[in-house]
């Protein structure tokens, strides 16, 4: 048995590359191997979101505070709050973070296969993040 304490493992900036607006990630847990499994938790200021990506066995987000918003590839813009849960399938082009104007956190829950979790691919453009 390992317990990770809060406080524990560092907070850390969102990268610039995979995010726009401020972004902070808070590591939840790594499972050794074999295990696949990892999970942090993100929070994302008003505006703030992810870059499109995809992961190689799929994604689970569970939203715990505030409004956020979550869009695949050719799909709508769709709110979410806490308790969603959104499940993103492997390979699945997406991108998710807060609304305009509420901040949003949720736990990010993925799987390694051959050592990686996502492809970050290109920002989200101004244009893509509007919901009218």
């Amino acid at each position: 048995m390992e317990i990770k304490r809060v406080g524990t493992q560092p907070s850390a900036k969102g990268p610039s590359d995979w995010f726009t607006g401020t972004v902070r990630i808070d590591p939840l847990f790594h499972a050794p191997d074999p295990a696949l499994v990892q999970g942090a938790s993100v929070t994302f200021e008003p505006g703030a979101r992810t870059a499109w990506h995809t992961h190689p066995l799929g994604q689970t987000l569970i939203v715990t505070a505030g409004c956020g918003w979550a869009q695949r590839e050719g799909g709508m813009v769709e709110e979410i709050h806490p308790g969603d849960v959104v499940w993103f399938s492997p390979g699945e082009r997406h991108w998710h973070g807060a609304s305009r104007t509420t901040g949003m956190t949720h736990i990010a829950i993925q799987e390694r296969l051959d050592g990686k979790v996502v492809e970050w691919l290109e920002q989200v453009s101004d244009e893509e993040y509007r919901r009218d």
